[in-house]
């Protein structure tokens, strides 16, 4: 005997851990570009000036999101540290306080009211560790894994620009008219939310089908401005 449980069952990461945003983003990317694509394409025949648009829809958005994702989780990160040091001087401060709070917190969850005492005294004695548990009791984070703006940033840029890349890889190579991007980008979509059923509890089939409806509905609809405007000779 090791002393410690054995654990029968395993759950999946229901925050998705790195492959939700990195899915999402570049889901972003793919439906984004495609539907700036299929728009200009309905607007107009010249190949390079859709191309032209396709290269510019990858590059402002995924700026965009890189730009907006490090602001954000930084602003994040600088909110959680300066709750982080709050309760650090409250635990200098007030001690006796503090384990008070994190014992009636472990009743809450049902301890019991002399264990939850002895094991707030025990977490009270490493000041360190006692900070981390409050911190998570409190502000539902953990001081020594914080998220990295940089690390946010940069996941997010290559993650739209992949997907934004793949709708323009027709015309890189050569492609006149939508067809060929049609058809990659619906494989992209399908292929993106099949793989998102690995984070939800959806079938491959379910998901892939939904995330083609909502690009190729989005792609449809700007094909048809696009074919509007460009039939007005605005």
């Amino acid at each position: 005997m090791t002393g410690r449980a054995e654990i029968h069952h395993r759950h999946r990461d229901v925050t998705g851990g790195w492959l939700r945003p990195s899915v999402f983003g570049a889901m972003d990317g793919l439906v984004s570009n495609f539907a700036l694509i299929a728009g200009v394409a309905g607007g107009t025949s010249d190949a390079k000036v859709v191309l032209l648009a396709g290269g510019a829809g990858l590059a402002a958005g995924a700026f965009s999101m890189a730009g907006g994702e490090y602001v954000s989780v930084a602003s994040q990160r600088e909110l959680a540290l300066a709750e982080i040091a709050v309760e650090r001087r409250e635990l200098q401060r007030n001690p006796e306080d503090e384990q008070a709070e994190l014992a009636q917190a472990l009743v809450d969850k049902g301890v019991l009211p002399e264990t939850a005492a002895e094991v707030a005294a025990q977490i009270s004695r490493d000041p360190e560790r006692a900070l981390e548990v409050h911190s998570q009791n409190e502000l539902g984070v953990d001081p020594h894994s914080l998220p990295s703006p940089r690390v946010a940033a940069v996941s997010s840029f290559l993650a739209f620009a992949t997907g934004a890349l793949l709708p323009l890889v027709p015309y890189l190579f050569g492609a006149t008219s939508l067809v060929l991007s049609a058809v990659v980008s619906c494989v992209s979509l399908f292929a993106a939310g099949a793989l998102v059923s690995t984070v939800t509890a959806r079938s491959w089939w379910f998901s892939g089908l939904r995330q083609l409806l909502v690009g190729a509905l989005a792609a449809a609809l700007t094909f048809a401005l696009g074919n509007l405007i460009g039939a007005s000779g605005l």
